[in-house]
């Protein structure tokens, strides 16, 4: 029988500040493996993110996903990375993605050819991080930099990929250590991205899932309900495509007049599928199918009024 895939959560981006280590030191201390910080247009720093809740906990793994690639300078970016990984050696990981390209390409920095900028950039960042000296042409102009010996990690962090599109996710069966899927993931996904991922080589998936616990299954789903509202969109389809209620799924979106109205007309049957939601033992059988997917690190997005009673119940699927 495939083990369990490791159990995420995934650090909710609106916290107020002085309650996100709060949240980190809860998640560690009710036995979650990994904590995961994401960057959004407009909220908080992933980097800055990472960095506080690292030195606020002393287990758990703390992954970054994802950093769109064209924002910032490669070289520089390993430096801030390599910093962290020195200070809490074996304890972070490195999501680098495309974005989102309306986000990008409304602060400039939707690159002319995104694939292969972001093949450049996670190329040079890795090898930076492992203390090699890097030149590059176009679409990177690195003309034989490295990193100080006195900055290098001696754990080096791993690097994957937040993708997609069927040619990004064969770059990271390439040159990644792991892949960062989006949510929803469904097992018939997770094998999906698996098969055009297609390496020989050991490689992670990370998937991220909207997840309620809850005393039934029923009232699980109705709280996992509305963080469903934003799957209908096209960016979404890939997620989709590979479920028997593909067509079902984008005829209601076409025929929906908002994300909210999308989201309650979604039979109950659908929201099991694309939500981690259930009672305690309803959620662990969703995850055990997903490790059988080949998914080995499970994120759970927190959903529900009150984040802290969320990531609490969570716990309890595990």
């Amino acid at each position: 029988m495939t083990a369990l895939p490791r159990q995420g959560v995934m650090l909710p981006r609106d916290l107020p500040a002085d309650r996100i280590l709060e949240f980190a030191r809860l998640a560690e201390e009710l036995g979650f493996d990994e904590v995961w910080v994401v960057e959004d247009l407009g909220f908080r720093g992933g980097i800055a993110q990472a960095a506080a809740v690292l030195g606020a906990t002393s287990r758990v793994r703390v992954g970054i996903g994802i950093l769109p690639a064209a924002v910032r300078n490669v070289v520089f970016e390993a430096m801030e990375l390599a910093t962290l990984a020195q200070l809490h050696p074996g304890r972070l990981d490195i999501g680098i993605g495309h974005g989102m390209p309306p986000w990008l390409s409304r602060v400039g920095a939707w690159p002319a050819r995104p694939l292969s900028y972001l093949e450049a950039h996670v190329t040079a960042l890795s090898a930076l991080l492992r203390g090699e000296t890097v030149w590059s042409d176009a679409p990177l102009q690195l003309d034989g930099v490295a990193l100080e010996a006195s900055t290098l990690p001696d754990v080096v962090p791993e690097v994957l990929l937040g993708v997609r599109g069927p040619k990004s996710l064969a770059v990271s069966g390439r040159i990644a250590a792991g892949t960062v899927l989006a949510e929803p993931v469904t097992p018939e996904y997770a094998r999906a991205a698996l098969s055009q991922i297609a390496t020989d080589r050991p490689h992670r998936v990370v998937a991220y899932n909207v997840a309620a616990v809850a005393g039934t299954d029923a009232e699980a789903l109705a709280i996992a309900r509305p963080g469903l509202e934003w799957v209908g969109d096209p960016d979404w389809a890939p997620h989709i495509a590979p479920l028997d209620f593909a067509e079902g799924f984008a005829a209601l979106r076409a025929s929906s007049v908002s994300r909210a109205e999308f989201a309650a007309a979604l039979p109950d049957e659908w929201v099991a599928r694309l939500a981690l939601a259930g009672t305690p033992e309803t959620v662990r059988a969703r995850v055990r199918a997903l490790g059988d997917a080949g998914v080995t690190s499970s994120v759970a997005i927190p959903v529900g009024a009150d984040p802290f009673a969320a990531v609490t119940a969570l716990a309890r699927s595990f």
